[in-house]
Parts: structure tokens; sequence; C-alpha cells
């Protein structure tokens, strides 16, 4: 009897002691605050040079006013207007644009410049 007691004890304390870990693991991540609001971000086509804005508006989940999908890692949406799919790699800044069209399509690789 007194062995499996023993057994118990370490049982709770291997299960405390995880618990302590888990907790030191994921408490950062939730207390990190989610971007909210509205910015502006510039983008650059790294052959031409060629820059524009993107507005990325987090409380709507928007990008210039298209409705997207915003994760911790990336941020995608289609214009309305040109049917064009765009992915934002929210730690890289590296944005690809995917032109679709009957002949296969296009890719085009852009940069933006994302706050940290």
């Amino acid at each position: 009897m007194q062995s499996l007691h023993s057994h118990w004890s370490i049982i709770r304390y291997l299960t405390a002691g995880g618990g302590l870990l888990l907790l030191n693991i994921v408490a950062p991540a939730l207390g990190a605050e989610a971007p909210h609001g509205e910015i502006a971000v510039t983008c650059t086509n790294p052959f031409s040079g060629a820059s524009w804005q993107i507005k990325i508006d987090y409380d709507r989940q928007t990008v210039d006013s298209n409705p997207a999908r915003i994760s911790e890692t990336e941020i995608k949406w289609r214009d309305a207007t040109d049917g064009w799919s765009y992915t934002l790699n929210r730690k890289t800044g590296n944005l690809t644009v995917i032109l679709a069209s009957a002949t296969g399509g296009n890719f085009l690789y852009d940069r933006c410049k994302l706050e940290n």
C-alpha cells in the first residue's frame, strides 16, 4: 500500500510540474495583444522598385476594404476588382500575388514593410 501511495504522490507532483511548465509556455502567448485598428503598409516590387500602400484593418478583418483572413502568421485576401489573390507573410513581409488567368496565371513576389 505504501508503494501505491508513493506512486500517486509522484504522479501528482509530475502533473503539477507539467501544468506549471505548460503555463510558462502558454502564458506569454496569451499575454501578447493582437494588433488592432487600421495601419498603412508600404509594399515594394523588388525588381522594378515600384511601391504602393495597402491598408490593413485588423478590427474589420479587411485589406483595402476587401475581406481578409488574418492569422498570427499570414494575411490572405482577394481583390474584388481584379480577382487577384494575395498572401502576406507577417513574419518576413513577403507578399505573394497570384494573378489568375485562362492561360494558367502568374505569381508575383513583393516585399512589405511591417511594424515589429
